[in-house]
């Protein structure tokens, strides 16, 4: 699980498994250079984002169903604060929306990347939404 998305912590992620499969990530996670020291203020940061922005996180998927509307996606589709759109004209899209002030990546030649986040308001998601409709 990430905290750093829609929890708002500056890095970091959870991984759940038996001791064997903890002891094996962990051997993994410093052979891939994740063998950071002093990492408590990280630390720190992830447990504040678990005990207050937990609860919030239904916001950051509503948000997304309203991106995935805009952009002519079933919202019931969309499970997370990340939504997918196919779009055959990706990289033109992506400059558009940035022309329009929507901050947005391609994901391919043929699919756009939204996601939305602990920063992202209604009020924001409203807004993009509206542009991307007309896009």
């Amino acid at each position: 699980m990430c905290l750093s998305k829609g929890l708002g912590a500056p890095v970091g992620s959870l991984m759940v498994g038996n001791a064997d499969a903890i002891a094996e990530a962990r051997i993994w996670r410093k052979r891939l250079g994740g063998g950071m020291r002093q990492t408590g203020i990280l630390a720190a940061a992830g447990l504040h984002a678990l005990d207050h922005h937990v609860e919030r996180l239904a916001d950051d998927h509503a948000h997304a169903g309203l991106l995935a509307e805009a952009c002519g996606l079933d919202p019931a589709t969309v499970d997370t604060n990340i939504v997918v759109v196919p779009r055959t004209d990706a990289g033109d899209f992506v400059v558009a929306a940035g022309e329009a002030g929507v901050r947005i990546s391609a994901v391919g030649p043929r699919a756009v990347r939204l996601v939305t986040h602990l920063d992202v308001s209604q009020k924001d998601a409203e807004k993009a939404a509206a542009i991307l409709a007309k896009l």
